[in-house]
């Protein structure tokens, strides 16, 4: 009981320290988040050791005395006469049936495991802890790395990232899990590879799982039929039956299936999944390649790109000129090495990281934000009242685009979570989108910025579709493009994407300048521009 107590007593003393938070919602879209998860897991054991220790005393207890109640009786069994005849015995008897199991019933009752809950409740509602939807955010994640990067299940199951080995590997139950998920999303593809997966760990864990054979058996025919295959279905149904003979569902299954594979059954028969894919396969496929660095702009392109140093007439970048890399001619972007230096990123990350949100998209119709399933991260907003940093980050946005900032958005600072990714999109408005940026008065966004602010291992480029070019992120290097054709038309060439983070935890910034204010340092071409 006093270990438990310790465990509570140091719980509400960390509570008193630290930032009391009413909900912690979608912690699997920003890393940050995730890191503190670990904070969590400590108490988790802290107080999973704690009762197991104190468990095991009461059990032992609880031993004990069924030995002395069991010795004794044994001996009165000998002779019930005799022994009663003895007041200490009649008396030692009484007490036992009144007394004794009193305090075992006590022991019995089990407060240790009524403490230990209460301490996990406090747990969950005072610290991070990840709720279902973190579950099946993570899931869809860990899919759509496996789809992004074509991984095979197998390779991904033993740990193995695009052909670099880590440690960790997913066991049977992992793999029924993300079975799972996929089957509530009616993603019944993923649903048969990670699912056959689990049954092969399965075999080969023996009793080292918590997951029957049976179960996954269950939702690998059905998903199976689902993919149009009745005849294995058919088959996976009766190794379930083999292992639960009188099992409802597997013994309708099997009837309709057998019904199916007499009748015939055509593919258009089967039930559909809604298709919720923001892009067509042509161009999700180029994304993807993109994505995994298997194309490239061609040699006639990359051959003419050139770096240089530049000052730009600035009598400040005279003495400290800035780095500059061409990635692309038409449209022009640019990359500026060392754009921002450690302790310039330290403190922004600093200053966002209380208050990373769900990073939103604002809806073309009615010009609110909301979140959306193509947009996986967190981001905050910083202006350059409340730090010299965020000021002097904007004016070297300046000295880089030649632009002015007093119009621009907020610097905006994002953390990608699990699989952490936005789909392909542009950043400017489209004639359509009548009410982007309205309430901003500033006009479109003339030209994105976005500062590095972390090396990502593997994955997590910026890829320009259209262009088949990956800027594959570099700590403390800057992108710039223009959205806006001179004539104020948007460059469909921009069209861009944060490829999935599979390895590792992705900083950015961006600061989006916007046409208002930029007369005179960008002028209007009244002539139509043309796309190539």
């Amino acid at each position: 009981m006093r270990r438990t107590r310790v465990v509570r007593v140091w719980l509400t003393s960390l509570l008193v320290c630290t930032c009391l938070q009413s909900s912690f919602a979608e912690l699997y879209t920003a890393l940050a988040d995730l890191e503190e998860l670990l904070d969590t897991e400590a108490l988790y054991l802290q107080t999973l050791e704690s009762y197991i220790t104190q468990q095991e005393a009461r059990v032992n207890h609880l031993k004990r005395k069924a030995e002395e109640y069991r010795r004794e009786h044994q001996l009165a069994s000998r002779d019930v006469s005799e022994y009663l005849s003895n007041p200490i015995n009649a008396y030692l008897l009484v007490k036992r049936l009144t007394s004794d199991w009193k305090n075992t019933e006590i022991l019995m009752d089990d407060q240790v495991t009524k403490d230990a809950m209460l301490n996990m409740t406090e747990i969950r509602k005072y610290m991070k802890t990840p709720t279902d939807e973190d579950l099946t955010g993570a899931a869809i994640a860990l899919i759509r790395l496996q789809d992004t990067y074509n991984m095979d299940t197998a390779s991904l199951a033993k740990g193995e990232l695009m052909g670099v080995q880590y440690t960790t590997q997913l066991s049977s139950n992992d793999c029924f899990e993300l079975g799972r998920q996929s089957y509530y999303n009616q993603d019944f593809y993923h649903t048969v590879l990670w699912m056959t997966e689990a049954l092969a760990r399965h075999d080969r864990e023996s009793n080292r799982t918590d997951t029957a054979r049976w179960e996954i058996l269950e939702y690998l025919a059905y998903s199976t039929y689902m993919q149009g295959d009745v005849q294995s279905a058919l088959d996976m149904t009766d190794k379930l039956l083999e292992l639960v003979p009188d099992h409802k569902r597997a013994l309708g299954n099997r009837a309709y299936y057998i019904n199916a594979l007499e009748k015939g059954i055509a593919q258009d028969q089967l039930p559909q999944k809604s298709d919720f894919d923001t892009l067509q396969r042509s161009e999700r496929e180029k994304y993807e390649m993109t994505c995994r660095n298997d194309m490239s702009p061609p040699v006639s392109i990359t051959s003419k790109l050139k770096c240089r140093y530049v000052h730009k007439n600035n009598p400040y970048l005279r003495l400290a000129p800035l780095k500059e890399e061409e990635a692309y001619h038409k449209p022009r972007i640019i990359l500026y090495r060392h754009a921002m230096v450690d302790s310039e990123i330290e403190v922004i990350k600093r200053l966002a990281q209380p208050r990373l949100q769900r990073a939103t998209v604002q809806n073309h119709k009615t010009g609110e934000l909301e979140t959306v399933h193509y947009r996986i991260s967190k981001s905050a907003w910083l202006t350059d009242a409340e730090s010299e940093i965020v000021a002097r980050v904007s004016k070297r946005v300046e000295d880089m685009t030649g632009l002015t900032t007093a119009t621009a958005e907020e610097l905006q600072v994002v953390n990608y979570g699990i699989g952490g990714h936005y789909e392909p999109h542009f950043d400017f408005a489209r004639r359509e989108e009548k009410n982007a940026f309205k309430s901003l008065g500033t006009g479109n966004r003339i030209a994105t910025v976005l500062f590095y602010m972390s090396d990502v291992p593997q994955g997590g480029a910026t890829v320009f579709p259209t262009l088949k070019l990956a800027l594959w992120p570099e700590k403390g290097t800057a992108a710039f493009w223009l959205n806006l054709h001179s004539d104020g038309e948007g460059d469909k060439k921009t069209w861009h994407a944060a490829c999935p983070v599979l390895a590792g935890s992705k900083w950015v910034s961006n600061k989006w300048l916007h046409e208002r204010g930029q007369e005179f340092r960008r002028p209007c071409d009244l002539r139509p521009s043309e796309e190539d």
